[in-house]
């Protein structure tokens, strides 16, 4: 094969040296624009899972890089004049220019072509002359720009200005130092990668970065390899102490926008992308060298291991694809969390080290307490203690999500909800025995709190045929049967979630067809606009008037009285997914041009009011909640930003908490959903507005929900499909965490239940002193120290 490489990074020189090595007939070139020995940068880390790739595909590369890392364990959290320590991580880095030279090599003596200080052909001529071109170069790819209309990028630009510095101070772990200033809250990202030198980022804002004047500094632009001399000045006046009398290094530094680089597709016929090219991630969660030398590493395995380039181009997107959109996801979370820095400043410094750790959702409690459990269990006491002075209570000792809380005056066992969801079982809106032994068990099953799904203020107001609904006495007397026997036979409290469908009402039961209108027995459906959820599928809703306004706003009051008539311990208003009081808040929805349109506050006006009307009639000692969707995943929606301001003004109003969901309200929406996915709106309303927020959203294990309560992410987290999985869900997470408390009581006739069953023996038995020794763990705290490694 003929194989053209535009760009001699790390990227593409690692690739030019794996394909070489597997196929050595194979004529390999690559094109570099800049000298051997430039480079911009300083260090590169890379992971335990990366280096066990390179070792097994080249081990003469690996020995050599392997001869230069900088090893040590522990990450440092300098946060408010205190160190707090995490160890057992595992990192290596090493010089980005000692890695160019050592890939350099490798590629001269197994007779790759290099040239260095030239552009390379046009991308359409490589492309007719090689069976394979391969695009390194880098984020500002011109081969992307190129064809983008078959690479269909999508640059994202975020808010956030860093610039990449050097230090010949040697740092002995990995570094975050976090500076509380008059302009805001800066960060430096710190790490070693040789005996002489650490790489230095300073990151912050783009409000702070304005704020502390860096924009009178950085008036012009730089020429290509020339750095900001002025802004390093203020850099070294600001981050002195952290410098501590050491040289800043500067190496093409400038302050840069981290733009997030997506493309729907990688290749071209026979022209494939690699590395920034075809994707970048935020380099708080890792290297973009590290993400080069995977793709390098697979696209190589692939050629080999395919008959065909197009084969192989094929299974390279597909197997590379998913990791990165699974680390892009991971990044994106990360760099979402230093965007928002500040909202944590009033952390314990041991809950914001605890925070920094897990920002990326892939670092959780369970793995942190696998490397380092003593850090672990410093900050869940610290949440125990801090939670036990705020209920002025013993402290209680158990998991995070054992800890009781109290929801305004409610006292709740433990922090898991069961969240509203629709069971379409109902008769005339009337309740039956499904629903009390569904509910019934989840509260058996052991958790704090159990909400009912959306129950209706009218028979015009569901969604379905079999939705509940509370517009009737016989309607709460059925209801009352079910809050007793939650009270009488559990530790949980019981809430109502009440709701009216709007737009997305006189449907079909979810099984039937979701959002399908009903092919007969249809009714009436209103919005506050006249726009139907589905235009040519959906019923075209009729625009309320203000008399219609003032009627409904009744329903709901009187759903109030009779949801504590039916003995509800908390009232939830649906303000979410797109149904009536969502469509008033969303400018999707809402077109009007009276007092209950127009801006966000217009919007909010009728939620408000049917808010505060119930809250009137609602007793003073039990709690109401607001569901709302934080954002509606389309553009020209709601925002994150704009659900602080509906989360402030319900908080004005009295809530007690913001049950944080989000989407439902347009078909069009493209939610990035994930794992955990809408806990980022919950964590920004909890700690810019100060209110409490219940999480929801694919959170399906007891070490997510650890894992959220513990940074001070929620306070509540409302699970919904494992409850289906398992009701008992909630008392099995005890059981696996070795927890008997008062947050997870098994009901007197389960008790002989408390312990999983036994199952077939699948091994020998171990020897004994092996027993002893798996006992045992000893936290690895291994530091940087250059002159130990050249002794050694």
């Amino acid at each position: 094969m003929r194989i053209a490489i535009m760009g001699g990074g790390p990227g593409g020189l690692y690739f030019a040296a794996l394909a070489k090595q597997l196929g050595p007939h194979h004529d390999i070139t690559v094109w570099e624009r800049n000298a051997a020995d430039d480079t911009f940068g300083f260090g590169v880390v890379f992971s335990d899972e990366t280096l066990g790739g390179i070792e097994h595909a080249d081990p003469e590369i690996y020995r050599l890089m392997e001869r230069e890392f900088a090893r040590w364990d522990d990450i440092d959290v300098h946060f408010r004049d205190r160190t707090v320590t995490s160890g057992g991580h595992g990192f290596a880095a090493i010089s980005r220019k000692r890695l160019l030279q050592i890939l350099q090599q490798r590629c001269a003596e197994l007779g790759v072509s290099v040239h260095f200080l030239t552009e390379a052909p046009s991308v359409e001529t490589l492309a007719d002359t090689h069976d394979l071109v391969v695009a390194a170069d880098g984020l500002n790819s011109t081969v992307r720009s190129t064809y983008a209309d078959d690479f269909g990028p999508s640059l994202e630009r975020r808010a956030c200005k860093y610039m990449w510095l050097g230090t010949d101070k040697v740092f002995d772990a990995f570094k975050f130092y976090i500076r509380e200033t008059p302009h805001g809250v800066m960060q430096v990202h710190g790490y070693p990668f040789d005996a002489r030198g650490s790489t230095f980022i300073v990151e912050m804002n783009e409000k702070v970065w304005h704020a502390a004047g860096f924009d009178a500094l950085a008036t012009r632009d730089l020429a290509p390899g020339e750095s900001d001399e002025k802004s390093i000045a203020y850099v070294r006046e600001l981050f002195g102490d952290v410098l501590d009398g050491h040289e800043v290094k500067a190496n093409n530094s400038k302050w840069i926008d981290f733009t997030t680089v997506r493309n729907e597709h990688w290749r071209r016929g026979n022209v494939i992308l690699l590395g920034d090219a075809a994707h970048t991630a935020h380099f708080s969660i890792g290297s973009g060298t590290k993400l080069a030398m995977e793709d390098a590493l697979a696209l190589a395995a692939c050629l080999h291991e395919h008959d065909t380039v197009d084969t192989a181009l094929t299974e390279y997107e597909a197997e590379r694809k998913a990791v990165v959109l699974s680390t892009q996801r991971a990044a994106q979370a990360s760099l979402e969390w230093f965007e928002n820095l500040g909202q944590y400043v009033d952390q314990d410094p041991l809950q914001f080290a605890f925070n920094i750790m897990t920002r990326s959702r892939r670092v959780t409690y369970d793995n942190l307490r696998l490397r380092d459990p003593e850090f672990v269990e410093d900050v869940t006491t610290w949440f125990a203690e801090d939670n036990a002075a705020a209920l002025d209570r013993p402290v209680c000792d158990a998991p995070p999500m054992f800890q009781p809380f109290r929801l305004g005056e409610l006292d709740l066992v433990n922090r898991v909800m069961v969240s509203p969801m629709d069971m379409y079982r109902a008769d005339e809106g009337v309740p039956d025995d499904f629903h009390l032994v569904h509910l019934g068990g989840k509260a058996l099953g052991g958790a704090g709190l159990v909400m009912t799904e959306m129950v209706c203020v009218s028979a015009t107001g569901r969604i379905t045929p079999g939705c509940t609904g509370i517009w009737t006495d016989e309607q709460a007397g059925v209801w009352r049967r079910l809050t007793d026997f939650v009270h009488r036979e559990s530790a949980a409290k019981v809430g109502i979630q009440v709701g009216h469908s709007g737009r997305k009402g006189s449907t079909r039961v979810m099984w039937e067809g979701i959002d399908q209108p009903l092919d007969d027995g249809n009714w009436e459906v209103v919005a506050p606009s006249p726009l139907a959820y589905r235009p040519g599928v959906n019923q075209v809703p009729r625009e309320l008037t203000t008399a219609d306004l003032r009627a409904i706003e009744q329903d709901f009051v009187d759903a109030a009285r009779r949801a504590d008539a039916a003995g509800f311990d908390l009232l939830e208003l649906h303000c979410a997914h797109g149904y009536l009081l969502s469509s008033f808040i969303s400018p999707l929805t809402n077109r009007r041009n009276d007092g209950y349109g127009g801006d966000l506050q217009g919007r909010l006006r009728y939620p408000l009011e049917v808010f505060t009307a119930m809250r009137e009639v609602w007793p003073a000692h039990k709690p109401m909640t607001v569901r709302i969707s934080a954002t509606d995943w389309v553009d020209g929606g709601i925002t994150a930003e704009d659900a602080v301001t509906v989360a402030a003004a319900f908080k004005a109003a009295g809530a007690a908490a913001i049950d944080v969901s989000s989407g439902q309200v347009s078909p069009e929406e493209t939610p990035a959903f994930g794992r955990s996915y809408q806990t980022p709106f919950a964590d920004r309303i909890r700690n810019q507005v100060g209110l409490p927020t219940i999480a929801v959203g694919v959170i399906s294990s007891y070490d997510d929900v650890n894992s959220l309560l513990l940074a001070g992410r929620a306070d509540l987290c409302a699970l919904g499909r494992v409850h289906l999985y398992d009701p008992n869900w909630t008392l099995h997470a005890a059981l696996e965490q070795d927890y008997a408390g008062q947050g997870a009581v098994w009901p007197d006739p389960w008790r002989a239940g408390r312990r999983k069953p036994q199952t077939g023996r699948t091994d020998g038995p171990r020897p004994r002193l092996q027993l002893v020794r798996e006992g045992e763990h000893e936290t690895r705290h291994a530091r940087w120290r250059p002159a130990e490694e050249g002794s050694r």
